[in-house]
């Protein structure tokens, strides 16, 4: 089946953190504080269709981007993500708040006052032909060439070599880190590879929503589960600001959904765990949450996915 025709494209994964490299044979790019996206672009027939890791459409969240297939000059799939400047610095909150909107007069809203853009920084079919097993300094040259830049989409610049000075950069500009690819390396559809690195000064792990527990102030506590196989296991907790919203629009359920709930938490609402929510930390050997921030929602990942 067509790539372009089927639309079911499951992106290449990025592999665990790293401490900051410096290699000839690798190339470096800012990491994006976004949703990763798969776009679609159509000039001929003029359609955009922009897709996320569970193969969701996202065009009605940002309908801003319609019109970006005319920034192509032949069909192509684009590998990117999907970004919201807020003071030049992609905003996380602000894109995923905008993907968990249903409301088409807050879309609007939103839009008119923070546009959402697509930056790209790979391509996997180009004018009926597809690029996976093109080298990726291959595909980054077809790529530049294929995109029309202009404020709504935009081509990921990269360096060869600098990794750690790249870093820095990034982490003076307080932006989320750096991704480190091989020069070399082929594109895996829905495969996680050490060809593709991140470097970033956070941690992050992506936890199922199973409950909170209401504090002063009206903050809440979340309770995290990760699966284990398909059994949920509890791990932990993380304070829930005002900025993230409320919990009216979770569903309760009358039980803990845990095999095994340790203790702290009997005066818990618990929820059926369908949410995922992305949690940044500080790394450490221990396997524990170590000063732990919630840095919103997602809608973009099934639960099952969030294993131990």
């Amino acid at each position: 089946m067509d790539l372009f025709t089927e639309k079911n494209i499951k992106p290449m994964l990025i592999s665990e953190m790293t401490e900051p490299f410096n290699d000839p044979d690798w190339i470096y790019e800012l990491k994006l504080d976004g949703i990763r996206c798969i776009a679609y672009l159509d000039n001929n027939h003029k359609k955009t269709v922009l897709r996320n890791k569970r193969n969701i459409n996202l065009l009605p969240k940002v309908p801003e981007l319609t019109e970006i297939f005319k920034n192509v000059n032949e069909r192509c799939i684009l590998d990117g993500e999907l970004i919201i400047l807020k003071n030049g610095v992609p905003d996380f909150f602000e894109i995923q708040r905008r993907a968990l909107t249903s409301n088409i007069f807050k879309i609007q809203l939103s839009y008119e006052k923070h546009p959402a853009s697509f930056v790209a920084y790979d391509i996997l079919y180009l004018k009926d032909k597809e690029l996976l097993d093109l080298p990726l300094l291959e595909r980054k040259s077809l790529l530049s060439k294929a995109v029309i830049e202009s404020p709504s989409i935009a081509v990921s610049r990269y360096i060869a070599e600098k990794g750690i000075e790249l870093f820095e950069v990034a982490k003076a500009q307080e932006l989320e880190g750096v991704i480190a690819k091989k020069k070399d390396s082929k594109y895996y559809l829905d495969k996680r590879t050490k060809d593709w690195i991140k470097f970033k000064f956070l941690a992050d792990k992506d936890f199922v929503v199973c409950g909170y527990i209401m504090k002063e102030r009206g903050i809440s506590s979340l309770i995290l589960g990760q699966y284990q196989g398909d059994k949920l296991v509890y791990q932990g907790h993380v304070t829930m600001g005002v900025r993230h919203g409320d919990l009216k629009n979770f569903e309760t359920i009358p039980s803990s959904p845990f095999d095994i709930t340790p203790p702290g938490n009997e005066n818990a609402i618990w929820l059926k765990p369908k949410h995922v929510c992305v949690v940044n930390y500080m790394p450490n050997d221990k396997g524990i949450l170590r000063q732990p921030v919630l840095k919103g929602f997602r809608d973009d990942k099934d639960p099952l996915d969030c294993q131990v």
